[in-house]
């Protein structure tokens, strides 16, 4: 059985849109369905109206995945079966669009300083209706002929710890994590391993995590090594966490990961997705 609870479409930084998206994920026969795309619901809105699931086909979460600041570094929290309409969520996806733009005009000024005037125009123009992000720099950088693909963009200029690298303007953890719950949704920290935290600091975001109202890790994110999976399972299972499963698809790659993600078996660990499909865990399963 095959389920994905961490995707992205245009509505934020993805190269499908959220019709493309939702029709590719039902074609693979994926049976429980997130769109998370970066602090905003439209890509959700939009696939649920394009979406009209027959009895026994894949359902379609509603699901986001916020920004914030932990310790100084920038954390992504996905929230899955939001309210999309609660007013504390909507209060929120406004107070993180308006971040956005804060942060793209110190992105901006920090890029013209280094010699690349223009950027936030031309970001802009490259975000369309979607959610501006440092992608969107990066294309315009490519676009413009300043570095030869979006890789070396980020390399060079929006990377972690390079100019482009704003976190300032992001709201807290518990912040974000209460916003999720208030919403009625289910707090999942996002690939816990790309932090590149000590083991010790991991434990402490989780912790944290946990207390602000957290209720499950990602334990497989897009391609990542069965070895680091089981370094995931243990910590769920040492902080008395659900686990959850998500590709993190953003567009067609050799390098990147498909849609969907097979169900795997958790011993005694509990999977987020159990909430929507409660007869799919078997007692005996083993890790």
């Amino acid at each position: 059985m095959l389920i994905d609870f961490h995707t992205h479409t245009t509505a934020s930084d993805g190269a499908l849109s959220p019709e493309q998206l939702v029709d590719r994920a039902r074609s693979r026969g994926i049976r429980l369905f997130a769109i998370t795309d970066h602090d905003t619901v439209a890509g959700y809105r939009a696939a649920a109206a394009h979406y009209s699931p027959c009895e026994g086909e894949m359902s379609l979460l509603a699901g986001l995945e916020f920004s914030c600041v932990w310790s100084g570094a920038t954390i992504h929290v996905v929230g899955l079966g939001v309210d999309c309409a609660h007013p504390v969520l909507e209060q929120g996806v406004a107070r993180l669009a308006a971040a956005r733009v804060d942060r793209g005009r110190v992105i901006a000024e920090r890029l013209a300083k280094l010699g690349f005037p223009g950027a936030l125009e031309g970001a802009r123009l490259e975000a369309g209706d979607s959610q501006l992000g440092r992608p969107h720099f990066a294309a315009w950088m490519v676009e413009q002929g300043y570095v030869a693909d979006v890789g070396t963009a980020f390399d060079r200029y929006l990377g972690r710890g390079k100019p482009g690298d704003v976190k300032a303007f992001w709201p807290t953890l518990a912040e974000v994590t209460g916003w999720i719950v208030a919403a009625g949704g289910v707090a999942v920290l996002a690939h816990p391993l790309k932090y590149k935290l000590t083991r010790s600091k991991l434990q402490r975001l989780v912790a944290d995590f946990k207390e602000a109202g957290g209720e499950a890790v990602e334990v497989v994110n897009g391609r990542q090594t069965p070895e680091q999976t089981r370094q995931l399972c243990r910590l769920a299972l040492e902080c008395s966490l659900e686990v959850s499963l998500g590709s993190d698809f953003h567009r067609d790659s050799p390098w990147g990961p498909e849609l969907g993600v097979e169900l795997r078996h958790l011993g005694s660990l509990r999977g987020v997705w159990e909430r929507w499909l409660p007869a799919i865990r078997s007692p005996g399963d083993a890790l």
